[in-house]
């Protein structure tokens, strides 16, 4: 095997066991630790640090440590999560927390930069265009590192599905699921089916050590890769400095289509936000069990995946208006059928339409987005992308963190307000570029390689 495609594939399986973990985890937090909201409240405080993260640590760590050591350490800030989550209190998952998100961005960013290099060192040899090898080496990444939210949710229900303490959930008990859930009643309904702690531990010890795993598969097998000392040197020399990098994020808000793009990005974090936090809480784990959340996420996983394939291939035939336009179509049909829908489990396979379809939409948001950023501002792409992290983060930050404060209806409210605003703020964005590409003299276009495109690329 191909040197660099191996090393290729151990970042890659790396991923794939770290987030099987994390992913997991996740999905149970709203679940799992509900007591005074602490599951919400630690993601809200670990995507916060996230926020920090992004801005401060990855050029300093990468530059010091080089990509195979700064991924190995940024992993075992994720192993330390999963060990807070043992003795689940505000003295042990906040910290954590903390520590997580701060070894978030450093981990991808070491992981891009390494693929990225990987990629151009081997184009080099073979002779072949290095930004064709990239895209290749980040296919293979994605299709091993999408699988980890099957996995790691299916761990948690086939282990939770051992319980022999499940429990008939009463009709009063009911009553308080859904989009008019009772703050105060929901607390206990989870806590009547929480799985015994000896099961809690088994599914911590499988967490943590796919975790361990993940790390030592980087330690072992991933090579140093040869550019990490030169690159070190030539951004020495060549890129500019730190704070002027950190301020380059917030001069590019002067581009008012970046401005009128932060609604629609922090849409992205309010949604994902809303199903892994929210609707695991007060419609599943609320009407049919703790058990049943790892299938639920299991199936917006997979659909999720399968729809990101889809759509980054049909946009080109389609365009990205007509994709967001059915995104938004989707998720608001779901957000007026989660305020009327009273869940009950004699309707199970209602449970599973839901994330079905917001994996669908969330496809979009994910991909069309990403591509969005890319063309709308591919001269800065660096400070354009560094806004997507921190607006998504502090869409994520605050749906966390009035998770346990409001009841879901009003959070649905929410939601709903901010994707109309997203789309009224995108259209707008619509128009500036269809005005600017109007005004472009055709000499400019052919000095720029041909007409101007507006394909979206995943």
């Amino acid at each position: 095997m191909e040197r660099n495609l191996k090393n290729v594939l151990v970042i890659s399986f790396g991923f794939l066991f770290l987030f099987t973990a994390y992913g997991g985890l996740q999905s149970l937090q709203s679940s799992l630790n509900s007591e005074e909201g602490l599951g919400v409240a630690s993601l809200s405080v670990l995507y916060a640090a996230l926020i920090l993260s992004s801005m401060f640590l990855p050029p300093i760590l990468i530059k010091k440590l080089g990509c195979k050591w700064t991924i190995a350490i940024s992993m075992c800030c994720y192993i330390a999560f999963s060990l807070g989550n043992f003795y689940a209190s505000w003295y042990t998952l906040i910290p954590t927390s903390v520590i997580l998100g701060l070894g978030g961005a450093p981990l991808w960013s070491a992981k891009c930069t390494y693929l990225t290099i990987a990629g151009t060192s081997y184009a080099e040899k073979a002779g072949k265009n290095a930004k064709d090898i990239i895209n290749q080496y980040f296919g293979v990444f994605f299709l091993v590192f999408q699988s980890s939210g099957i996995w790691g949710n299916l761990i948690s229900s086939l282990i939770f599905s051992q319980s022999s303490t499940n429990v008939e959930i009463s009709e009063e008990d009911l009553a308080c699921c859904g989009a008019y859930n009772c703050l105060t009643d929901t607390t206990n309904t989870t806590e009547s089916s929480k799985p015994s702690n000896s099961l809690i531990y088994t599914l911590l010890g499988v967490y943590t050590a796919s975790g361990v795993l993940a790390v030592l598969l980087i330690i072992i097998f991933l090579d140093r890769i040869k550019s990490d000392q030169a690159e070190t040197e030539k951004e020495k020399l060549e890129t500019p400095s730190f704070w002027s990098t950190f301020l380059a994020t917030f001069k590019h808000l002067k581009d008012k289509r970046q401005c009128l793009l932060i609604p629609l990005t922090m849409y992205s974090g309010f949604e994902q936000g809303f199903l892994s936090g929210d609707y695991t809480k007060a419609y599943v784990t609320c009407a049919l069990g703790i058990q049943y959340v790892g299938y639920v996420m299991i199936c917006f996983a997979a659909v999720n995946s399968l729809c990101s394939l889809l759509f980054g291939k049909i946009s080109q035939f389609t365009g990205r208006k007509l994709l967001f336009a059915l995104a938004t179509v989707t998720n608001t049909a779901c957000i007026i059928a989660l305020l009327l829908w009273k869940p009950h489990p004699k309707q199970l396979a209602v449970f599973f339409v839901f994330p079905a379809l917001w994996g669908l939409s969330d496809a979009v948001w994910q991909t069309q987005t990403n591509g969005l950023y890319g063309i709308l501002f591919e001269k800065h792409k660096e400070a354009a992308f560094a806004n997507y992290r921190l607006w998504e983060s502090l869409g994520f930050v605050i749906a966390f963190g009035y998770s346990t404060k409001l009841q879901v209806y009003i959070k649905l409210y929410i939601l709903l307000s901010v994707l109309v605003l997203s789309m009224v703020t995108y259209g707008a964005v619509e128009c500036l570029e269809a005005k600017s590409l109007s005004g472009t003299p055709t000499a400019t276009k052919k000095e720029n390689g041909g007409p101007l495109t507006q394909e979206a690329h995943m």
